[in-house]
């Protein structure tokens, strides 16, 4: 867990969200607002002065949508960890994010509550996804996969983290140790093929694997 306060930027071209978000985020004690940009064309003239360590960013934005300024961003900051936070539910959009690596997709729906749990995740190394997105889009283009493949365990350990619960949590909710849950994750991607946790979760989703 990091100790220091994560450096937040806002990106969203409506300025009255914007400015609702930053005094939302503000009224918290675990992060501090750095700047923030109505583009992603200003995001990445900012971001070289700002140096923000995590960035909140909507994807529809004029002369830059988030999918460039993202791609844009992680080549300036490999480091830099982006949360999505957008109204489009469709898994399309959340697996381009992801494939460009975001860490976090949450739905402008969403409850402060869960952003600030986003946030605080993010930060501490895991990622983050809206169950209620997860939700939406659980049998979307199913894809040929034995589940036999997997084992009870895994299947649980599986379930668990699409709910986005941390490695901690998960080894308190199912009683084995950290350790053994990231045994699991592990095996998890070689079986499914998946390069990260944020890809397991959308094999997940497309193959209805788990109950959500």
């Amino acid at each position: 867990m990091n100790e220091k306060l994560p450096r937040i930027m806002i990106v969203d071209d409506h300025a009255i969200f914007r400015k609702g978000l930053i005094m939302s985020l503000q009224s918290y004690n675990f992060c501090k607002i750095v700047g923030e940009a109505e583009n992603g064309r200003a995001f990445i003239d900012k971001l070289p002065v700002l140096k923000p360590d995590l960035v909140i960013l909507d994807i529809k934005m004029p002369e830059m949508d988030g999918f460039e300024a993202t791609q844009k961003a992680l080549n300036l900051m490999p480091s830099l960890k982006i949360i999505v936070l957008t109204m489009f539910e469709e898994i399309a959009y959340f697996q381009r994010m992801v494939d460009l690596g975001v860490v976090g997709f949450l739905l402008k729906s969403s409850d402060p509550r869960e952003l600030n749990k986003a946030i605080q995740r993010v930060w501490s190394g895991d990622s983050y996804f809206s169950p209620e997105l997860l939700k939406k889009n659980m049998y979307d283009a199913s894809l040929p996969f034995h589940g036999d493949k997997l084992t009870s365990r895994e299947f649980e350990v599986l379930s668990e983290i699409c709910k986005g619960l941390s490695t901690q949590e998960i080894a308190e909710k199912l009683s084995i140790s950290p350790r053994t849950v990231d045994g699991h994750r592990a095996s998890l991607l070689e079986k499914t093929g998946s390069k990260n946790t944020a890809a397991l979760i959308i094999f997940a989703i497309k193959n209805g694997l788990i109950p959500i």
